[in-house]
């Protein structure tokens, strides 16, 4: 239990309760002095490797012994609350730190302490051999999601909050490096991709709008309108599943040098057959910026991810065009 004040410390005069402030506190009977009772202040540290998991140490002593917690300790006189957390974590674990940013500051009621006040940052490792130090039986790197129980929680506060802040960084990296190393797994772009599936048939009757009206395709102006439809489900229909994985290379070289064959036999110049792809490509991205809000660096980064997908998919499909073109002339030559 907490102890209760007796004598005051300036004087030396008995302590009893008053009503001051509208709250019972402590007050001197001899010089008036209040003495007010303040959460004491507890520094703690999340630090991640780089592996996504968080530091954590056994307590040696009570309150809490044997159990897992952040790096921690009470705050001095002469430090700041983030000196604080940096001292207990280099005493603690060895680990030297510097102060990222403050994740949460909560109260706790301790039987053994009384009223504390958690302060708890995210700390980045700039040094130090990780080890075990006073007040730390032993310590231990955890995935996020594998973190135990832990003493306080505050602590298990702080922990669920710094990976949520972290939470789009590393679906960035991720599909970053997903995307670089052939991408076996979803992408954060695989959601736009859907969207164009899902809104395929909006999609191909704006670009026939555009083909239309552009100078830059006549011949297309002048067919069929259905059939024109068509032809852009279709190729919409190649690009979302080249997208998903379901098409190698050479599926869509086989699938747009036939395509580059048809259309020279059916009377379409090359460049009208470029400009049409061209525009189906602008009007996909067109939609898509229409209907993505722009709100996190992840809604950029995913717009990015597809723009890039977009190059690959489309230089692809305009090269084995012109390449149908060349082998039909070659083959009526």
């Amino acid at each position: 239990m907490s102890m209760k004040t007796i004598y005051c410390s300036l004087c030396g005069g008995r302590i009893e309760k008053r009503r001051v402030e509208d709250r019972e506190r402590n007050v001197c009977t001899d010089c008036g002095q209040v003495h007010y009772r303040n959460p004491l202040p507890v520094a703690a540290s999340v630090v991640l490797d780089v592996e996504r998991r968080v530091l954590l140490v056994k307590r040696r002593n009570e309150p809490h012994k044997g159990e897992w917690c952040l790096p921690t300790g009470f705050a001095e006189l002469d430090e700041t609350i983030g000196d604080a957390a940096l001292r207990e974590l280099g005493e603690e674990t060895g680990i030297i730190g510097e102060v990222n940013r403050l994740l949460s500051v909560e109260s706790h009621e301790s039987g053994f302490y009384g009223e504390l006040l958690f302060v708890c940052f995210e700390i980045d490792r700039v040094g130090g051999e990780a080890a075990p130090g006073d007040d730390a039986e032993e310590l231990a790197w955890f995935p996020l999601d594998r973190v135990p129980r832990l003493a306080f929680t505050a602590h298990d506060e702080a922990v669920r909050i710094c990976a949520e802040l972290h939470r789009d960084e590393w679906a960035i990296q991720d599909s970053f490096t997903r995307l670089h190393s052939g991408p076996t797994e979803a992408l954060l772009s695989d959601a736009l991709v859907t969207l164009v599936t899902d809104k395929a048939e909006e999609i191909s009757h704006r670009w026939l709008d555009l083909l239309r009206d552009n100078p830059s395709t006549p011949t297309y102006a002048e067919m069929d309108p259905g059939l024109i439809q068509k032809w852009a489900l279709n190729a919409l229909s190649e690009f979302c599943t080249w997208l998903g994985g379901d098409l190698d290379r050479a599926e869509i070289a086989d699938y747009y040098r036939a395509l580059g064959r048809e259309r020279q036999v059916q009377g379409f110049p090359l460049h009208e057959v470029i400009s049409a792809l061209t525009l189906l490509r602008k009007e996909i991205w067109a939609f898509i910026r229409e209907q993505q809000a722009l709100e996190r660096l992840l809604d950029f980064y995913r717009l990015m991810e597809l723009s890039r997908r977009f190059v690959l998919f489309f230089d692809k499909a305009l090269y084995h065009v012109a390449r149908g073109f060349a082998e039909e002339v070659d083959d009526n030559g």
